[in-house]
């Protein structure tokens, strides 16, 4: 039977972890390269992952600056009443790699 799915991969640098009780939320900057006339420009979008359990215990190896590798899949709420109803897109981790510290590229160079 064919299945419907979102998902995601994000590869980027970790800018901030906040944790809460059971749940932290790990904010990944992704560049994108884009022409702008004859010069190439890039563009960071960052991106807000919510780890719960296992995944978020492997987030306590990690730091900010670290680059991360992140799939999970793509998950829409809503929460509120009536007109005053709020809307959100939550990408949720189901694997959380650190590819590379944050010190160790400085210490190369």
């Amino acid at each position: 039977m064919p299945q419907n799915i979102a998902e995601f991969r994000i590869i980027g640098r970790i800018g901030k972890i906040t944790s809460r009780e059971k749940v932290k939320y790990v904010s990944v900057a992704a560049n994108y390269n884009r022409r702008d006339g004859e010069e190439w420009k890039t563009d960071t979008h960052w991106n807000s992952v919510v780890c719960f359990s296992n995944v978020a215990s492997q987030v306590d190896n990690a730091a900010k600056g670290d680059l991360v590798h992140i799939t999970g899949r793509v998950r829409e709420s809503q929460h509120g009443e009536a007109n005053d109803t709020t809307y959100r897109t939550e990408l949720i981790a189901d694997t959380f790699s650190v590819l590379t510290k944050a010190d160790t590229e400085d210490s190369d160079s």
